[in-house]
């Protein structure tokens, strides 16, 4: 299946053969019309220099705060006000990108270019959290170190929710496996910090999501990613405080 997709991006015109070397590199079509490529695929086609457009299809804040670099801004709910920014050539390369899987603005950008009758368009759909995860080029805006204050939640009250046995929320362990090994709290998930842009479709957007860790480092980090991702109800809670109170570890 794979040597098939590849084939089908070299008739396209838009990748060498070597371009999809890698093991990690994937692209695949989607019923709409549009072909689906990872990050290594994206990689690839920018390293090889090939002519290709990419398009950040979210609003012009979060542009401004962090793109993947070279990339132009064509947000997608103002589509038609910025369709001069798109090669004039039809038959150019186009990636659409937004931020990630859950994200639905690069598919739905990626849709409105088929129709003006682009035929090479690719949605890369892990988008900009888990490039920026990967350390790829991005370009940087003043507001990208600015923190940002999370909503903490007490250890009582995490607590109290775990023995409510309800099913609103997720809570994560954004620890290492090994510390996850040791010692966490109960009904919790491990998500390590460095890969959770890349794992994150598994959390659902519906549920409350809880983050932690031992000091608060990592899951602020985990927490920042979440919102980037379109989170909305997101907590931080630390373990350390959890320990300190005597609440139950799960070995």
């Amino acid at each position: 299946m794979k040597k098939h997709i590849v084939l089908l991006l070299v008739i396209l015109g838009i990748v060498t053969p070597q371009a999809f070397a890698g093991p990690d590199a994937a692209s695949s079509p989607a019923k709409e019309g549009y072909a689906l490529i990872d990050t290594a695929g994206l990689k690839k086609i920018l390293d090889a220099g090939k002519a290709t457009t990419v398009i950040d299809a979210r609003n012009a804040e979060e542009y401004q705060e962090v793109h993947i670099k070279g990339a132009i801004n064509i947000p997608e709910k103002k589509f038609s006000e910025y369709v001069s920014l798109l090669p004039p050539d039809t038959s150019a390369g186009l990636v659409f990108y937004c931020n990630g899987v859950k994200c639905g603005k690069s598919k739905k950008a990626a849709i409105k270019a088929l129709a003006l009758g682009y035929t090479k368009v690719f949605v890369y759909d892990e988008g900009m959290p888990v490039w920026e995860e990967k350390g790829l080029p991005i370009y940087a805006g003043p507001d990208y170190e600015k923190r940002i204050e999370t909503t903490k939640m007490s250890s009582k009250d995490l607590d109290r929710l775990i023995k409510s046995g309800r099913d609103s929320y997720t809570l994560v362990d954004v620890r290492d496996p090994e510390e996850f090994a040791a010692d966490h709290i109960a009904t919790a998930v491990n998500i390590p910090v460095n890969t959770f842009a890349v794992r994150s479709g598994v959390l659902e957007k519906e549920k409350q999501i809880i983050v932690y860790c031992n000091s608060g480092g990592r899951s602020y980090n985990a927490y920042r990613k979440l919102q980037k991702l379109g989170y909305e109800d997101i907590r931080q809670v630390i373990f350390a405080d959890w320990k300190a109170a005597g609440l139950p570890v799960k070995k």
